[in-house]
């Protein structure tokens, strides 16, 4: 029997729920494609038998079918880790080199607008920060939907571009740095000790696109916690309360980010592995001249498809690093 006040926790007993449901559900898209196979394999058997035009393009179009059917069950299992099922929060930042790289970080801000919207996921700016001239010096992200987290986790790092500059007039080639930072947003269920009195909160105009409220009350808020001097912010809500609260959701999943990624490190080392992968390293490589070709230096993986990539078609580069995360995993 269990404890009294074991299900008094409702975001405990809801995150219980859909863990059961997402298992009930992979077990029975294993069934629907275990049929498809058989439905293939038995026409197969009489086509052998009795070669039929008609049948063979049936076959045909169901094959494909049944390809894209398991690949998509593959990503399904692929994405089991604790936190993939969770929205992502994702934060951009350019690096060196002024206006190159906070054009940069706008261009890949768009790439993500478009895989979002390529796959049905909610895409919200929360703070925007514009560069002087052109581009972002900052942005804050919400990305909200099935697996949003798992299927991003792999842009975390440094994001490299080569191309001719559109804004140096003797037209040379440039290379712009700009980080993206990805980490799932936890729900009330997990548990972060925050102390009002290591908080520093300011708030201000907003400067961002948005509704009426832009510029003209101060509605935005900026959150630093002091020990760790980590900064949040939201501007996007229309009442300072509610990007308070945005900016104090960030700030949990941040805190709690830090503190995973400590217990990871110390399992590390006493496991003897010294090999860092994560925030900091150049994961990808865009080059728009002198030829066009897009590489991820984790898994190799590359296209000359540059356009595409910009346009949000990131999948393959997704399926990549997932496959590539699990062999590091299980090297044997």
């Amino acid at each position: 029997m269990a404890e009294p006040g074991f299900w008094d926790n409702q975001d405990q007993a809801q995150s219980l729920i859909s863990e059961t449901n997402q298992m009930k559900e992979k077990s029975e898209n294993f069934k629907n494609l275990e049929e498809k196979f058989d439905d293939a394999q038995t026409a197969l058997e009489l086509l052998k038998a009795d070669p039929d035009p008609e049948l063979s393009e049936e076959l045909s179009e169901e094959m494909g079918s049944l390809s894209q059917s398991f690949h998509d069950y593959e990503l399904s299992l692929l994405l089991s880790d604790k936190y993939d099922q969770h929205n992502a929060l994702m934060e951009i930042h350019p690096g060196a080199g002024g206006t190159e790289a906070m054009d940069w970080a706008d261009m890949l801000l768009r790439m993500y607008q478009r895989y979002a919207s390529n796959h049905g996921l909610k895409f919200e700016i929360e703070d925007y920060e514009p560069g002087e001239e052109a581009g972002a010096k900052s942005v804050s992200i919400r990305i909200q939907g099935k697996n949003a987290f798992g299927l991003l986790k792999s842009e975390n790092g440094v994001h490299r571009l080569v191309r001719i500059s559109p804004f140096d007039s003797a037209k040379r080639r440039h290379t712009s740095f700009a980080s993206v930072e990805v980490i799932p947003e936890i729900d009330q269920s997990i548990e972060v000790d925050i102390n009002p009195d290591d908080l520093r909160i300011d708030v201000y105009r907003s400067s961002g696109a948005g509704g009426q409220h832009i510029n003209k009350t101060s509605s935005a808020v900026r959150i630093t916690h002091l020990p760790t001097g980590i900064v949040t912010s939201s501007q996007a809500q229309r009442s300072q309360l509610q990007n308070r609260e945005t900016a104090m959701n960030m700030l949990r999943a941040k805190l709690f980010q830090l503190e995973e990624e400590k217990k990871r490190k110390q399992t590390e080392e006493l496991k003897g592995n010294q090999k860092e992968i994560g925030f900091g390293s150049q994961i990808r490589s865009y080059v728009f001249h002198p030829y066009n070709m897009v590489k991820d230096h984790r898994t190799n993986f590359e296209t000359s498809d540059v356009n595409g990539v910009m346009d949000g078609k990131l999948d393959d580069f997704i399926y990549a690093y997932l496959q590539w995360l699990l062999s590091q995993r299980n090297p044997n």
